[in-house]
C-alpha cells in the first residue's frame, strides 16, 4: 500500500514534556510575565541595550540547547524510519524534531532556530553555544565577530517577517500531503494556522492534537485532547500499521 505524504505541523505544546514552556496556554510564559514578550521583540531588542543584555541572560538560564528530545519527537523520526515520506513545519526553535532523528532537509522551521545566532548587520551566522560561552565569561550583549553588529538568536522575533522561502514551501507541502496533523498548537497565530486549512481545502485528512480547542476542529476527522506524549506515538503506530511498515 503507497504510503501517504504525512505533514505535522508542531507548535510549543509538543515540547513541554522536553520542559520547554508553551508561551500562550493557560499557564504560559506570556501570560506569566508581559514584560518578557520585550525580550524577543526586535524593536525592543535593537533599540534598548539593556533589553538586549537581559535577552542574553534569559537564554543562558533558560538552558534550552540541554533539553532533549521526548516520546513525541521520537515517534515522528519512527514514521519516517518507517517508509513514509514526512514533513515537518515547525513553530518551535528548539531544534528537537532533528535531535530525534528526523531529517534536517525534512523540518522546515517558520521560527527560525535557537541553536544559531546570526548578526543583524552582515548576517553572518555561527552557534548559539558560542555566543553563551562568551556571556558566561562576562560579556554582556557579544557582537558579531565578524563586523561588530549586534547579534541576536536565529529566531523570528515579534515585528520581523517570516523567512517567505520557509513559508512557500510550508504552503507547497500544507497542499500537496494527503495527512495533516497539528500538534500542540493553539492554531491561533497566522501565517502558521492557516496552513490547516490550505490542508483540509485540498483534500488531506486533518488530525488535531492539543489540549485545548482550536479554530480549525470543525475540520478535522479527529481530533485529540490527550497528553501529547503518549496521544501521538499511539496515532503514528496505527497509521504504520494501517499502511504495513517497510
Amino acid at each position: 500500500m503507497t504510503k501517504p505524504l504525512v505533514a505535522l505541523l508542531s507548535g510549543a505544546g509538543i515540547s513541554t514534556d522536553s520542559g520547554i514552556p508553551d508561551y500562550r496556554g493557560p499557564n504560559g510564559l506570556w501570560r506569566r510575565d508581559p514584560e518578557a514578550e520585550k525580550l524577543v521583540t526586535y524593536e525592543y531588542y535593537m533599540g534598548d541595550p539593556e533589553i538586549r543584555r537581559r535577552s542574553w541572560q534569559m537564554r543562558r538560564k533558560n538552558r534550552t540547547l540541554e533539553v532533549e528530545p521526548n516520546a513525541a519527537h521520537r515517534a515522528v523520526a519512527e514514521l519516517e524510519r518507517a517508509g513514509f515520506p514526512v514533513r515537518v513545519i515547525t513553530q518551535n526553535v528548539d531544534g528537537l524534531h532533528q535531535l530525534a532523528g528526523l531529517s534536517a532537509r525534512k523540518v522546515l522551521e517558520l521560527h527560525g532556530t535557537a541553536r544559531s545566532v546570526v548578526c543583524t548587520e552582515c548576517r553572518a551566522r555561527g552557534p548559539m553555544e558560542d555566543a553563551l560561552a562568551r556571556v558566561e565569561a562576562g560579556e554582556e550583549d557579544p557582537s558579531c565577530r565578524e563586523c561588530g553588529g549586534i547579534l541576536k538568536s536565529a529566531t523570528v522575533m515579534f515585528g520581523e517577517r517570516l523567512d517567505p522561502v520557509v513559508l512557500g514551501d510550508a504552503l507547497a507541502i500544507a497542499k500537496a500531503c494527503q495527512v495533516f496533523i497539528a500538534v500542540g498548537s493553539s492554531l491561533q497565530v497566522q501565517p502558521a494556522a492557516g496552513l490547516v486549512g490550505v490542508a483540509a481545502d485540498h483534500g488531506a485528512r486533518l488530525i488535531i492534537v492539543n489540549a485545548e480547542p482550536t479554530p480549525y476542529d470543525d475540520l478535522a476527522e479527529e481530533v485529540v485532547r490527550e497528553p501529547i506524549g503518549t496521544a501521538l506515538p499511539r496515532l503514528l503506530s496505527a497509521m504504520t500499521e494501517e499502511y504495513g511498515e517497510g
